[in-house]
């Protein structure tokens, strides 16, 4: 009876556990914040500055002026637009899924600064004559055209203007909106006379004193856009004026198009990965396998919905985390399980198995999560829009492990474990009958033989730590030679990325805007010759981006995504990446030191920067651009190579604590190979599996991503060798040299406490 109930309580929590994400995963899935890189839309940062030359600005102009921003959002029906005031007086506008992107550009940018003017450019009226709030779009009776309609607060005063204005030869009354230095009424009205548009919103004459509050504006709004640019000015005039200047120093336009193609493509590789993870975990653990693809799926639908529920923002490296995540949770799981096939081996019943490996992997577990947190900690606080949505999921991630693949994993293995259904079947975790010890013969889970066996990582070491020092040799030859193809990112400039219905070569997309005045400084084709990257060296302004765009879209189908950092943004992103690195290694260190001791922290950092400049002298040889994402990749390889290196150092401690006193170098040696072979299998197990999202993620994900996925896969790759052959060999090599230094050349490793604690000396 017992054993049936266990059984039938591990079916009924797995039943109502997909029966809650089936019928709730819709709504969680449509709740989801799609980010600009994935719905479309447009995102600006504005410097404040101050309008006249003495002006200051203050917080509250700053707050007055990110308000009149606000009501501006308002007008363009934008669902949940985004205006955060950021410090060095600076705003931040985020407006995913906008239609009209030159529209919102347009409208945001715009003082609204009305002036009323005679034909040779002298002020009459400004917009503080106006009432507030009075601006309307109208139609006239007679003809049906749309006009908009003000009213001034002295009415006195308007009759004299309209009075000195008829009394003139050119008795012309012009009214502008944000009139510039240089500015001319008849040199606009040279274009309007060649039927193009002029700058100065409308002019009319003026025969005789107006003796009313009320100003009308009319004669320039043709047709359907003519009645959408009445609508627009009348609301930006009710809206305010901006009291300073803002300056675009960072903008991001995603056209809807390129967002979608980005979001299917990605996900779809995702989901070819996860499934590969799925298959590898239940094809080499069986039935734990079979618990953890259960525990992965709760933990994809959790992170979801705990994004959701503190309004996170998906973007693409945001998905690529949550999939990463998936990689990190096999870890934890991985790790039990490792534990579990080693203690069936020596002998245990697989009740004793599973107790002894759930208390010694869990530590091990919580120190390798916790070294990843302080990585992405590192990139939320020092990272902005895209790399901050990437962090913000990686935390979710690591929480919701600890809820999955800790608690909700064991729970689940407890009960197939505690039904004695399956003690006799230890081939269904993985185990061979011919593998298994009596546990009368007193072996140890250290003591078992592994596939390692034959190799002496310790005799390895040295020559692979030769190969490794002569390859960083190299590599800083190399980019001291080649440098870094730094992205718009760190360097300024403007990065068109485009999708084409038809192939199209890089000569043609050249022509095109050689066509339109636009000189491409780079220009390269991918994705079966129907995706474009194009790069100018200068920051393009709105109105050349609005033409870029335009131009793309019309020339190639598709609306692109544009890119913009003035020279201001790319020093501050490139100071920030380095503080980043730096903390997110300080951090590490003080983290592994006062777990284990200083050596290994030491080593563990040495190994890290291997992985860094080994991603950095690829990217810089094969001439691979460097974006704000790539710091997100290294930052992440960090976390995630540390996460190997402390399960190894674990091992270490483990084995440190057999032995009482050290009075050989060859004790290091063995110590050292031990710990290397015990957790090999784990390695590359758990390297393998996020191995094969991240190539999903660069065969099949959207090309914006591209860089991002293959400076993972290299430190991935990297990190693995580094954790083997330079970071726990260089403990190794640190500890001869302690025991060398040592009295009597003896090493005490551990002695009792009072306690009976058992207690490393470093």
């Amino acid at each position: 009876m017992k054993k049936g109930s266990r059984i039938v309580a591990f079916l009924l929590l797995v039943v109502l556990l997909f029966a809650g994400m089936g019928l709730t995963y819709k709504k969680v899935v449509k709740d989801v914040n799609l980010g600009l890189d994935l719905q479309g839309g447009f995102e600006v940062l504005y410097q404040v500055n101050p309008l006249q030359k003495g002006d200051k600005v203050d917080d509250k102009a700053v707050k007055a002026t990110a308000k009149t921003l606000e009501n501006r959002v308002n007008v363009l029906g934008v669902s949940e637009p985004k205006i955060q005031v950021e410090d060095k007086n600076r705003i931040r506008v985020q407006l995913a899924g906008v239609k009209n992107q030159s529209q919102a550009r347009d409208i945001l940018s715009s003082q609204a600064n009305l002036t009323i003017r005679d034909a040779n450019d002298h002020v009459m009226l400004t917009g503080k004559d106006l009432k507030q709030g009075s601006a309307k779009q109208e139609f006239k009776q007679n003809t049906n055209q749309p006009a908009v309609t003000f009213k001034v607060k002295d009415s006195d005063k308007f009759r004299k203007v309209t009075e000195k204005i008829s009394k003139k030869r050119e008795n012309m009354m012009v009214v502008w909106l944000d009139y510039e230095k240089g500015d001319s009424y008849h040199k606009e009205k040279k274009k309007e006379e060649n039927h193009k548009k002029p700058k100065y919103v409308s002019a009319a004459s003026v025969d005789k004193p107006i003796n009313s509050d009320s100003v009308e504006i009319s004669g320039n709004f043709n047709g359907e856009e003519g009645v959408k640019k009445a609508k627009q000015i009348a609301d930006l005039l009710n809206s305010g004026s901006l009291p300073v200047d803002l300056k675009e120093i960072y903008s991001n336009s995603v056209g809807a198009q390129f967002g979608q193609d980005a979001l299917n493509k990605t996900v779809f590789a995702s989901l070819i990965g996860i499934a590969a993870i799925y298959l590898f975990m239940i094809g080499f653990y069986r039935l734990p396998g079979l618990v953890a693809t259960i525990a992965l799926t709760a933990y994809i639908y959790l992170t979801l919905l705990a994004f959701n529920f503190i309004s996170g923002v998906l973007t693409l490296p945001g998905l690529a985390a949550l999939v990463l995540g998936v990689g990190m949770a096999v870890d934890a799981n991985i790790i039990m399980y490792e534990r579990i096939k080693d203690e069936l081996k020596i002998g245990r019943t697989l009740k004793q198995a599973y107790k002894k490996a759930n208390k010694s992997s869990f530590l091990t577990i919580v120190d390798a999560q916790l070294t990843t947190v302080i990585a992405a900690a590192v990139l939320f606080f020092f990272g902005e829009s895209s790399v901050k949505g990437f962090a913000t999921m990686l935390l979710l991630g690591i929480l919701m492990i600890f809820v999955t693949a800790v608690f909700l994993s064991r729970g689940l293995l407890s009960l197939l474990v505690s039904s004695n259904f399956f003690k006799k079947s230890k081939w269904l975790f993985g185990v061979n009958k011919k593998n298994v010890h009596d546990i009368n013969e007193g072996k140890d889970v250290h003591d078992l033989k592994t596939p390692y066996e034959r190799i002496n990582f310790m005799k390895l070491a040295k020559p692979l730590l030769s190969l490794s020092v002569l390859i960083l040799l190299v590599g800083t030859i190399i980019l001291f030679i080649f440098k870094l193809n730094l992205g718009i990112d760190f360097s300024s400039g403007t990065r068109v990325d485009f999708d084409s219905k038809d192939q199209v070569s890089d000569k043609k997309v050249t022509k095109v805007l050689e066509q339109k005045d636009f000189k491409p400084d780079q220009v390269s084709i991918g994705g079966n010759g129907k995706q474009g990257t194009v790069q100018f060296k200068k920051d393009l302004s709105k109105d050349e981006v609005s033409k870029v765009k335009s131009t793309i879209k019309d020339e190639f189908g598709k609306d692109p995504s544009v890119n913009t950092v003035s020279p201001v943004i790319g020093q501050e992103l490139a100071k920030n990446a380095m503080l980043a690195l730096a903390y997110a290694a300080i951090g590490i260190i003080l983290y592994v030191t006062f777990r284990f001791e200083w050596r290994m922290g030491l080593a563990s950092i040495l190994s890290l920067l291997h992985d860094a400049f080994m991603i950095v002298a690829v990217f810089s040889l094969f001439r691979l651009e460097v974006d704000i994402t790539f710091i997100a990749a290294v930052l992440t390889i960090i976390g995630y190579s540390i996460n190997d290196t402390i399960v190894t150092f674990d091992r270490v401690r483990e084995n440190l604590r057999k032995v009482k006193v050290i009075t050989d170098k060859s004790q290091i040696d063995d110590i050292v190979n031990r710990s290397i072979r015990q957790t090999m299998t784990r390695s590359i197990t758990t390297v393998l599996t996020v191995v094969i999202v991240v190539i999903a993620l660069l065969i099949l994900g959207a090309s914006s991503i591209f860089n991002f996925s293959l400076a993972l896969l290299i430190g991935l790759i990297s990190g693995v060798f580094s954790s083997v052959f330079v970071a726990v060999p260089l403990w190794g090599i640190m500890k001869k040299r302690q025991l060398k230094k040592s009295d009597n050349n003896k090493l005490v490793v551990h002695k009792k406490k009072k306690s009976n604690d058992e207690k490393i000396l470093v």
